[in-house]
C-alpha cells in the first residue's frame, strides 16, 4: 500500500521493574488504533537506563521478549524497543523487533554511553540491522548512536531511521538537532522516541519524541513531558519522488568502518 502507520509510545518507566512496566504498557497499548503497522517503545523500556545487571537482565526467552511477541501478535503489528539482555555471560542493550508472525530480529547498541559507565557493563554491538517491512527498509538504532553519523550513514538505501532513547533534559537540544540532521543527510524519514519522567540516576527525561521527513520538516512532535501515544503515516511514494528528484545519496562517499 506504500504507507506505513507508525505509533510512538512516549512513556515513563518504572525503575528496574519489568512487571510494572509491562502492566502500564498493557493499559496504554489499548489505545492503539487497529491499523497500526509499527509500534515503538523507548530504550530499556522494561527497566529504565540501569547499568546494574544482577536480577534484572533477561534471556531472549524471558518475560519481556515473550510479552513483546504476545503484543505484536495481539495487535497485529511490528513492536520495537530495547531490553537489557544477558547472553553467554555478556550483557547487551538490545533492540528487539518482534513481528506479528512470531519471528524476531535484534540489534545490539553499538555506541555505549561511557559517560554513565554503560561501556563497563555492556558488550557493544558489531552489526547494524537493516530490514524490510511492508515495503519499507528500516534501520533501528539506540540513543547514543545518534551522536555518530558514520554508523547511521545511509549506504543501504533504507527509508526509515529510528532511534529509541533515554535522552535526558540537559542535552535535549542535541537530540532535537541531530534527529533533524540525520533526516537531511540520509534523505530518509527519521523517528526519535524518547521517554519521559525521572529515574534513579537522578535524571529527568522530557520526551521531545519526533518524526522528520527527508527535508528535516517535522511531521509529528510531542509536548514536553507528555505521556501519550501519537501516530504518523509515512508515504513511500513521496520519499521515492524526493530521492528521484534530489539524488544526493548517489554522491555519497564510500568507506568501511573498522569494528
Amino acid at each position: 500500500k506504500g504507507v506505513l502507520k507508525v505509533s510512538l509510545v512516549q512513556t515513563s518507566t518504572c525503575w528496574e521493574n519489568a512487571k510494572a512496566n509491562m502492566a502500564s504498557l498493557n493499559s496504554k497499548l489499548e489505545q492503539l488504533e487497529k491499523d497500526t503497522d509499527l509500534v515503538l517503545l523507548p530504550e530499556m523500556f522494561s527497566t529504565g537506563f540501569s547499568v546494574g545487571k544482577e536480577g534484572i537482565a533477561e534471556k531472549m526467552d524471558g518475560q519481556t521478549v515473550n510479552w513483546m511477541l504476545e503484543k505484536a501478535s495481539e495487535k497485529n503489528c511490528l513492536l520495537m524497543g530495547s531490553v537489557l539482555i544477558e547472553e553467554n555471560k555478556n550483557y547487551f542493550n538490545r533492540l528487539i523487533a518482534a513481528f506479528p508472525d512470531g519471528h524476531l530480529l535484534q540489534y545490539d547498541k553499538r555506541h555505549l554511553f561511557s559517560y554513565a559507565g554503560e561501556d563497563k557493563i555492556f558488550t557493544k554491538g558489531t552489526k547494524r540491522l537493516v530490514f524490510s517491512y511492508k515495503g519499507f527498509k528500516i534501520c533501528p538504532l539506540i540513543c547514543y548512536d545518534l551522536r555518530f553519523p558514520v554508523w547511521a550513514r545511509n549506504d543501504e538505501n533504507y527509508d526509515i531511521l529510528i532511534y529509541v532513547a533515554n535522552w535526558p533534559s540537559p542535552r535535549i537540544k542535541a537530540w532535537d538537532t541531530l534527529l533533524k540532521a540525520r533526516s537531511v543527510e540520509n534523505l530518509c524519514y527519521t523517528i526519535g522516541l524518547n521517554r519521559v519522567g525521572d529515574d534513579n540516576n537522578k535524571l529527568t527525561y522530557p520526551g521531545h519524541s519526533a518524526v522528520y521527513d527527508p527535508f528535516g520538516e517535522c511531521l509529528l512532535s510531542f509536548e514536553v513531558d507528555e505521556e501519550k501515544i501519537k501516530s504518523v503515516q509515512l508515504d513511500k511514494s513521496m520519499l521515492d519522488t524526493i530521492r528521484n528528484k534530489f539524488s544526493f545519496l548517489g554522491d555519497r562517499d564510500d568507506f568501511t568502518i573498522n569494528l
